[in-house]
């Protein structure tokens, strides 16, 4: 009696178990927005470029948008230092900075696969090869380019 009980337990599961396979999981939506995302694209800086460099000072008046007015400051600031701290360790280590942008790229980006967070209003990372560091840059505003401004 008890075999049977087995036998009958096994069909059972068999049939659930096998009867047929499950549904693919539809595929997430591309997520759109800066958040969560990295990149690698790190830029070789031109200090004669028509840019804006960030002092990432956090300017927040009002306090119901400052948290979101503080990100973009305060992942430029984690970044830096991040990609300080692995230029430092590459120095310590070789006795020298990397000599150019390609060197650094490798040595220090790819070979500690570092991801820097996507920066908003179009931020971008630049390598100041001079004083070995990194460097963010934004687009000039619209008053140091002379183009007018837009109407809101």
């Amino acid at each position: 009696m008890n075999s049977r009980w087995r036998l009958m337990g096994l069909g059972v599961w068999l049939v659930l178990g096998c009867s047929g396979s499950k549904p693919a999981p539809e595929p997430k939506p591309e997520r759109t927005g800066i958040f969560g995302k990295t990149t690698q694209d790190i830029g070789l800086f031109d200090p004669q470029a028509a840019q804006r460099v960030s002092d990432q000072q956090i300017r927040a008046s009002d306090p119901v948008t400052a948290p979101l007015t503080a990100y973009g400051p305060l992942v430029e600031k984690v970044s830096i230092l991040a990609v300080e701290q692995a230029i430092n360790l590459f120095q310590a280590t070789e006795g020298r900075y990397p000599k150019d942008h390609a060197e650094f790229m490798e040595k220090i980006i790819r070979a500690n696969n570092m991801r820097l967070p996507v920066l908003p209003n179009k931020g971008e990372y630049r390598y100041d090869e001079p004083s070995h560091s990194l460097v963010v840059v934004y687009p000039p505003a619209a008053e140091e380019t002379g183009s007018p401004a837009k109407a809101p």
